[in-house]
């Protein structure tokens, strides 16, 4: 842009544009590369189209594994190696099914028109019924109070937890937060009370009828029992039948079962610091995801804006002055093995880290980020604030970091930071079949990538 005259008293005066700083000229650099020739997207094809999904333990995880240290040596590591951790090996082991009648009767005396199929998907971790299936009366419960209220009922009952997203909640996070704890501590629960099997309504807000996968947690003091989540139309079905009073039965069928511990490994990349090599900088994502699905949006996007903000920096000429690690993690979404090992060895190596970020929030519009630090280093963000506003990015709020930053931040006090992209969309998606590539925006991708890859640089040049 030229100057600009001004007429003042019949005077003219020239403004020239006020000059850019060396952080906002530099970070247009990144942007300008990131969003013409930005590698994140095909590269996420591959990902989800040539390997999908890859769950602890199989080998699919592997594929996944021996991808990610190819294209980070492509992209530009310097040094390029793998973290090894054993991680749970938990499989499907078959098709889940499930069926609803009006009465107790075996599944292969039932007539065709009593018989009304339920999309289901047996939550992660879970044992499952076995071949011959489990068929039983349902127990609608909206709630843990509610739980209490009729405990005497559930003995050799199916326990059905209809507990909806609130949708009150302008943060989706905030709405699965409130929710998720049907899914992980509901089953236990249900057995403790003698129930045979749990049901719950899947975390989310959708209007599909996808059903939602995601871990559980059994409490050791009662029996393991199978647990399903169920699609929300065939929940407000269910519940609706349920609430007028008519007897309800579901044949179940799931073999989820564990497999003996399997060799995994976080996939790491560096560009060593030429000033401070000793301190380091964490940008990653989990590079496992569900099985019933590609894992495009959790955490596909992730992995692969962790890789292009490396190929970014590389093809600017980029010589950071600390050490920048970017890390493919491990196990994340049933066991968390790889953010264990992590930090574990950063607390073995006695680390120096500045800064732990974490992109598992799906690749949609960045919004800002959240992060949890000192509030001296809140300010230093706020301050950069303006530099990141261009982009998408200039809200940071207190709190947040994601799941695998989480045990770095706690073993060694370690600040972390997530991307806060746009939610709305998120749990539509989160672990069902639907988070596959084609729900992945190109664009959204790509700013998401620019955005991380600014704040990084800025830790970098200023410290944190």
């Amino acid at each position: 842009m030229g100057k600009k005259l001004f007429l003042i008293a019949g005077i003219f005066f020239s403004l020239a544009p006020p000059a850019q700083t060396k952080d906002e000229t530099f970070i247009r650099r990144i942007a300008d590369e990131i969003l013409v020739n930005s590698k994140a997207y095909d590269n996420l094809r591959t990902l989800t189209k040539t390997i999908g999904g890859r769950l602890a333990g199989s080998p699919q995880m592997y594929q996944a594994e021996e991808w990610g240290y190819q294209l980070l040596k492509e992209s530009g590591s310097e040094h390029t190696f793998k973290q090894e951790c054993m991680v749970p090996h938990w499989v499907r082991g078959g098709k889940d099914e499930a069926w609803a009648f009006p009465r107790a009767v075996p599944l292969r005396k039932t007539a065709e028109k009593i018989k009304r199929p339920l999309d289901i998907t047996a939550l992660g971790n879970t044992e499952g019924t076995g071949p011959g299936g489990i068929t039983a009366p349902v127990v609608l419960i909206n709630s843990f109070e509610e739980l209490e209220t009729k405990k005497d009922q559930l003995k050799g009952k199916i326990v059905f937890y209809n507990y909806h997203f609130n949708p009150r909640f302008i943060r989706t996070f905030e709405a699965y937060s409130d929710a998720v704890k049907y899914r992980t501590r509901g089953t236990s629960l249900a057995a403790k009370y003698g129930a045979l099997a749990s049901m719950v309504r899947s975390m989310s807000h959708s209007v599909d009828n996808n059903p939602h996968t995601g871990g559980m947690r059994y409490d050791t003091a009662y029996k393991k029992i199978p647990a399903v989540a169920v699609g929300l139309r065939d929940a407000d079905w269910l519940a609706a039948e349920l609430s007028k009073g008519s007897p309800i039965f579901v044949s179940l069928k799931t073999m989820g079962h564990f497999l003996p511990d399997a060799k995994g490994h976080n996939i790491i990349g560096e560009l060593k610091g030429t000033e401070f090599p000793n301190e380091i900088i964490t940008i990653g994502g989990h590079l496992d995801s569900w099985d019933i699905c590609e894992g495009a949006h959790d955490d596909g996007a992730g992995i692969t804006q962790t890789i292009e903000i490396l190929r970014a920096y590389k093809a600017l000429g980029y010589r950071p002055k600390r050490t920048i690690r970017f890390v493919l993690f491990a196990n994340e979404e049933n066991g968390t093995r790889g953010a264990a090992q992590y930090a574990d060895e950063a607390a073995k190596n006695h680390e120096k880290h500045l800064l732990a970020l974490e992109s598992d929030a799906g690749g949609f519009t960045p919004r800002g980020f959240g992060v949890t630090c000192s509030d001296a280093q809140f300010e230093q963000l706020k301050s950069w604030a303006p530099l990141l506003e261009p982009y998408g990015t200039g809200r940071f709020t207190r709190g947040g970091g994601g799941t695998d930053v989480l045990f770095i931040h706690e073993k060694l006090n370690v600040p972390m930071a997530e991307l806060l992209p746009d939610s709305q969309r998120y749990f539509d998606i989160h672990h069902a079949r639907s988070d596959v590539f084609e729900a992945v925006n190109k664009r959204e991708l790509d700013l998401g990538a620019v955005n991380i890859a600014a704040l990084i640089y800025l830790v970098d040049q200023h410290g944190f």
